[in-house]
């Protein structure tokens, strides 16, 4: 597929399935494309959408399945979109660190991968009730194939990350901030049941 030139081009773009529950159209919002007039359409279609495939199929749609209805916050970037939002300090890494990440369709120095940021709504509310971030941060390490998991305060929202090689690391900006496991941490080997079985519980998805 060519890069979308008009807008009947990018509505196919957008009629693009990626899962059973997720559309191209799902993944390319953004209020700083919205608000500041910048299209947020990908150079290369064919590449953005098999990652994207990738990220959908074996992550989102897993914690889906489990959780109930996710949200996504932001997920894919264009080189164009993201420079700007970097340049002006609105919370977009460099276009370099965000390849294989937000910015889909570019590889980092090791392949192919993509990104979004998540709210799962039911975890969302736990966490509200309990400042515990870290039960869904391990189910995920246990269960999924992820690359990268970052967490925020703001709803518990996160950045989950597929990749080709993955590197398996979890950070968080919720206290204790930091790295809450990497390959090379002791901690890293699961299983991890016991720091979770409660939240599912909580939640009614056991």
């Amino acid at each position: 597929m060519r890069k979308p030139g008009s807008m009947k081009g990018l509505e196919e773009l957008g009629r693009v399935r990626l899962s059973p529950s997720f559309f191209m159209r799902d993944m390319l919002y953004s209020e700083i494309s919205n608000f500041y007039g910048i299209p947020n359409i990908p150079e290369n279609p064919d590449r953005a959408i098999e990652s994207g495939k990738q990220l959908c199929e074996n992550l989102l749609e897993p914690l889906q399945q489990k959780f109930g209805r996710i949200s996504i916050r932001s997920a894919y970037r264009s080189p164009q979109l993201n420079k700007f939002g970097n340049e002006n300090k609105l919370n977009c890494a460099s276009n370099k660190n965000n390849y294989a990440r937000h910015i889909w369709d570019m590889p980092d120095e090791n392949g192919y991968g993509a990104l979004a940021t998540i709210v799962v709504n039911a975890y969302a509310d736990y966490y509200a009730a309990t400042g515990d971030w870290q039960s869904l941060a391990w189910y995920i390490h246990d269960r999924l194939p992820y690359s990268t998991l970052y967490f925020y305060p703001k709803l518990c929202a996160f950045n989950i990350g597929w990749h080709e090689h993955p590197e398996r690391w979890i950070k968080s900006f919720i206290t204790p901030k930091g790295t809450l496991t990497k390959m090379s941490m002791e901690n890293h080997e699961g299983p991890h049941t016991a720091k979770y079985d409660t939240m599912l519980k909580a939640l009614a998805v056991d």
